[in-house]
């Protein structure tokens, strides 16, 4: 069974998966990717600020990249004087 290698990569950072995991179709890889960029983004948003992308960036056994997802999230104060209850 194919490894596949998903980096991460935001604004500050590209962190290199080392380990990879086994998927049999690339319908699988694609699933994968799209589902851990939700995940990561509700870990990192509410550390770093009101814009931010991240992108996993997928390849294969021979570092050939083969896919890449990415979301960004855009935070925007439409008026910060309003009251606080």
């Amino acid at each position: 069974m194919p490894r596949y290698f998903f980096d991460l990569l935001t604004d500050k950072s590209h962190d290199k998966d080392e380990t990879g995991a086994e998927f049999d179709t690339l319908d699988e890889v694609r699933h994968q990717a799209m589902c851990a960029l939700p995940a990561i983004a509700a870990d990192e948003v509410p550390n770093d600020g009101d814009r931010q992308t991240f992108t996993v960036l997928v390849t294969d056994e021979e570092g050939h990249s083969i896919y890449t997802a990415t979301l960004n999230f855009a935070g925007l104060w439409l008026r910060r004087d309003a009251p606080v209850s």
